[in-house]
């Protein structure tokens, strides 16, 4: 359960993690298979004489907390490398994809490239982007489980990401109103089911007070990655080909979506148009005693939460298991990079284990080795939603429309509107799984 008197602790274990990892004068290692640990041990490789090797960063960390984390980390790095120097770019989420195909066509791709792993598929098996497979050293490779690398495993079985942030869906509750409500809560020992969020939400709703708002204005990532837990795939390989299936496991999480709009009235059919920051205010104004959200709007809960507000971060919804995509935020380098060996290090060095705890809490995501995960657990005790967060990253697997070439532009063309329309209730779930399979064809899809 987290209070409001502990909202500063997110920001003081940053400062801790910043100043652990702060320090030392610049070394050099013999060559990229160097296997920094920490600090200012993450070196360069040997350089001829003159002008310094310059790379370019391009972030796409928009908390202002993860922002700082990544500027103080690439300022560490010049520090002690004055050999390699690294420049900051920030970028956008919103538009990257399309700027990356102007970028890549145009020859002007950044050195070194953040993005996911959902996101990359098309980039790789284009030959945009250099296999990290053999510029990684043995050590740093090993640090991340195999099922995450995975994840970011393209043509020719190349690891095309260095993946290094994780994020789940939970249901954030107002304790104060399920206690006076006779809610008790999940934990992480016994989650609820998707029927027992139904239960809840009815119970929760009263008068002008909501059980539940959900804000799906962009549904479709929550809607594919929370089918898995009822092993809802979407993609399946029919004798070579990728077809796009809508039966009974993925209609499940719609579904039950849609029911508790409009059968149960337990979730605010306004919400479903509101973004993540929008449905905040209602949530702190009591409208609802729930939301559905991701694990990094934790951030947002300890800034805009008012004095004495209560809330909870629910475990992830169990279906048929807890299971949910693994899409990892990745560090890519551009197969165009004329330094592919001392990006490598730089990546390395940038999710060590100190720097990617450091990462994962500035932006309240999940990091993808364990000596990371048990640095924020030791920082923080598990408070405000860590507990959650970390074990949440234990049901985390690759999900079939991380390996689809085509699934930004069914993502963005077909099945965001589909879905919009159906939550809408301007559809039914047979002409949303009409549009979902017929659109897959329409982009090009197989």
């Amino acid at each position: 359960m987290s209070k409001r008197i502990s909202r500063m602790l997110g920001s003081a274990a940053i400062a801790v993690l910043v100043g652990a990892c702060t320090g030392g004068g610049a070394t050099t290692a013999p060559s990229a298979a160097a296997s920094p640990d920490a600090g200012a041990s993450a070196t360069a490789a040997a350089t001829p004489a003159g002008e310094p090797v310059a790379l370019r960063f391009q972030s796409l960390a928009w908390q202002e907390p993860v922002i700082a984390a990544n500027k103080a980390i690439v300022d560490e790095w010049n520090a002690a490398n004055p050999n390699i120097q690294v420049e900051y770019v920030q970028g956008d989420w919103g538009s990257v994809h399309d700027q990356l195909v102007t970028q890549f066509q145009s020859g002007t791709a950044p050195d070194l490239i953040h993005y996911e792993s959902a996101g990359i598929a098309g980039f790789s098996n284009q030959g945009f982007l250099a296999d990290l497979k053999p510029l990684l050293a043995e050590e740093f490779k090993s640090g991340i489980a195999p099922g995450v690398w995975e994840a970011v495993t393209y043509k020719d079985d190349g690891w095309y990401g260095a993946p290094f942030l994780l994020q789940s869906y939970v249901v954030f509750a107002n304790g104060g109103l399920l206690a006076a409500a006779g809610v008790e809560p999940p934990t992480i020992e016994d989650p609820w089911t998707w029927d027992d969020l139904r239960t809840a939400a009815k119970q929760l709703t009263t008068g002008d007070q909501f059980g539940m708002g959900w804000p799906l204005k962009s549904p479709t990532a929550s809607m594919m990655s929370l089918s898995l837990s009822f092993d809802g795939g979407f993609f399946y390989d029919e004798g070579g080909e990728t077809v796009v299936k809508f039966g009974p496991a993925e209609q499940e999480v719609p579904r039950r979506i849609n029911e508790m709009i409009y059968t149960d009235k337990s979730i605010d059919p306004n919400s479903i148009g509101l973004s993540g920051g929008d449905i905040l205010p209602g949530f702190f104004g009591g409208t609802y005693a729930m939301i559905g959200g991701a694990n990094f709007q934790t951030q947002q809960m300890l800034e805009q939460a008012p004095e004495g507000f209560e809330w909870l971060m629910l475990p992830p919804l169990m279906g048929t298991s807890q299971a949910q995509a693994a899409n990892p935020q990745t560090i890519s380098i551009s197969a165009a990079s004329e330094h592919p060996a001392e990006a490598a290090q730089f990546i390395e060095f940038f999710i060590n284990g100190e720097n990617l705890a450091k990462l994962a809490m500035g932006d309240f995501l999940i990091p993808t080795t364990e000596e990371a995960g048990a640095a924020v657990l030791a920082t923080t005790g598990g408070k405000d939603g860590w507990d959650v967060t970390i074990a949440s990253g234990k049901g985390l697997k690759l999900a079939p429309f991380q390996k689809v070439e085509s699934y930004p532009q069914w993502k963005d063309q077909v099945a965001t509107p589909a879905f919009q329309e159906f939550l809408a209730n301007s559809i039914d779930l047979d002409t949303l799984g009409t549009k979902l399979v017929d659109g897959w064809t329409q982009v090009g899809g197989g």
